[in-house]
């Protein structure tokens, strides 16, 4: 899958500009409120008409505002997730499952297609259900399966999770990380959140007032805070992992890198792939000799390799371990107090629990 896009339109007091060519894999549009997002996947489904640009998939031209063409939007073969499920009060389950493909002109789905689809969601105890009868996470897997069963070329997906709290996300985030390990779906999908960004995303396109602010991987957006239109609060490490081995006392032990890593319990077979995600509010430092009967079982050796300082109290402190570029934002004056500068030698101490089931995501 190639989607190139370059296009403009005045948002209000912004003028959105936006260009990018993206490939397989979950590309997410990251930033916050009011900066484009949402209109860029409102203009890749044809439900927005830029002003200007262009918009290409697969070598098809969806939009060319020089040339004239617009295809509409029932015409792109799209499969839109709203952050509401949007599903249909009066039909059942089966019914709202079935609606996209039956609306979908000359392609119908075999059994084995919708059977798959309904056993990747987990969904098949709900198919005589109402929706006003199901959690929000069920409704919203349900709305994932009607849009994977109209044939879509991509799934786009507006801030899907939003509206969930943060036990309903966790139930669902791990069904994305399927679909796109096991359908090979691409995906473009709008957040806000650095804990999906982290999870989800093969690239990240960063947006701030209507203007493409950085390209990249997870690692390398959310590792810097000039570039995470999050901000500094939102900086955090993502690390890759290998699961090696539960233990009886509910401990999961990873390997990343040079260092083995003590979690909580991660619902995964020894040998699976991890993305892990490392808050730096989460992550303490230690200079001197390796801190011996604390509480923490993630002891790092690691080099300071960069600080940053900002117009609050708080220094983000950039350091290189054995299994990663490790963040920890501390207050300057504890920074002040262990002298600490680029170059040094230190520990970065992680608590096991700090690592939050939402952190931890599986990667194919």
């Amino acid at each position: 899958m190639t989607l190139r896009l370059h296009i403009k339109h005045r948002l209000g007091g912004i003028m959105l500009e936006a260009q990018m060519e993206l490939s397989d894999g979950i590309t997410m549009l990251y930033g916050a409120s009011g900066s484009g997002k949402t209109s860029i996947i409102k203009a890749v489904a044809g439900l927005m008409t830029p002003e200007e640009g262009h918009i290409v998939l697969n070598g098809v031209t969806l939009f060319d505002s020089k040339a004239g063409i617009n295809i509409p939007a029932h015409r792109r073969r799209m499969g839109m997730i709203f952050q509401e499920a949007r599903l249909f009060p009066h039909m059942d389950v089966l019914g709202n499952l079935r609606f996209g493909w039956r609306h979908r002109k000359g392609r119908g789905v075999s059994g084995l297609e919708e059977s798959r689809i309904i056993d990747l969601l987990g969904i098949g105890h709900l198919l005589n259900r109402r929706p006003q009868f199901l959690s929000g996470g069920e409704q919203q897997r349900v709305a994932i399966g009607r849009a994977l069963l109209s044939h879509p070329q991509m799934l786009l997906a507006d801030e899907p999770l939003a509206s969930l709290d943060q036990a309903r996300k966790n139930e669902i985030l791990p069904y994305f990380e399927r679909l796109n390990a096991e359908l090979g779906m691409p995906m473009l999908y709008v957040s806000h959140d650095p804990v999906e960004v982290a999870r989800l995303g093969s690239h990240i396109v960063a947006l701030e007032d209507g203007q493409v602010r950085a390209q990249g991987d997870a690692l390398t957006i959310l590792h810097d805070p000039d570039v995470n239109p999050m901000g500094v609060r939102a900086a955090g490490a993502v690390i890759m992992a290998s699961l090696m081995t539960h233990e009886d006392d509910g401990i999961s032990i990873c390997k990343a890198g040079e260092n083995f890593l003590y979690l909580p319990h991660i619902d995964a077979l020894p040998g699976a792939r991890l993305r892990l995600r490392v808050p730096a509010s989460d992550v303490m430092l230690a200079k001197g000799k390796k801190p011996k009967q604390i509480s923490s079982l993630n002891i790092l050796l690691g080099r300071v390799v960069g600080m940053r300082g900002g117009t609050g109290p708080g220094t983000l402190v950039s350091v290189e371990t054995g299994s990663g570029l490790i963040l920890a934002r501390v207050t300057r004056r504890a920074a002040m107090q262990m002298n600490l500068q680029v170059g040094d030698d230190c520990y970065a101490l992680i608590k096991a629990l700090s690592v939050a089931p939402e952190n931890i995501g599986q990667t194919s």
